[in-house]
């Protein structure tokens, strides 16, 4: 019962090509992100910074590298669910509401790899050399 439910969907998608074009450029760009944070991110001693706050005393909140693979994770996630989310909003709403939702979720992706950049890019340039 649950595979006719997913073959009907991904049926349906192909039927819409905009939707099927958007979910795709949403895959690859989170497939590109996972590729540049693994590519980026190399082993160290010292504590990386992992996020910035205005609020507080502390602005940089440090932690271990491998945390920043975690971000790749979070886009992974937010690409797949996007993706059918998105697939099921054509479904069940129509076409504007789907479209919307896949946008947001490529809208997020990028939000997510300029903020990845940053903290990589504060890390290894900025504060290694402090």
């Amino acid at each position: 019962m649950l595979s006719n439910t997913i073959k009907q969907s991904f049926k349906e998608l192909i039927t819409n090509r905009y939707l099927t074009v958007l979910s795709v450029i949403t895959i690859f760009l989170a497939l590109a992100f996972v590729t540049y944070v693994l590519l980026s991110v190399h082993s160290s001693e010292l504590q990386l910074v992992t996020h910035y706050s205005a609020y507080g005393v502390r602005h940089f909140y440090r932690d271990q590298w491998y945390y920043l693979f975690s971000f790749g994770g979070f886009v992974v996630l937010a690409a797949f669910l996007h993706v059918t989310i998105a697939i099921k909003l054509y479904i069940t709403k129509g076409h504007p509401l789907a479209i919307m939702f896949a946008w947001m979720g490529i809208g997020i992706i990028i939000f997510a790899w300029v903020a990845t950049f940053w903290l990589i890019y504060l890390n290894y340039n900025v504060l290694s050399s402090v």
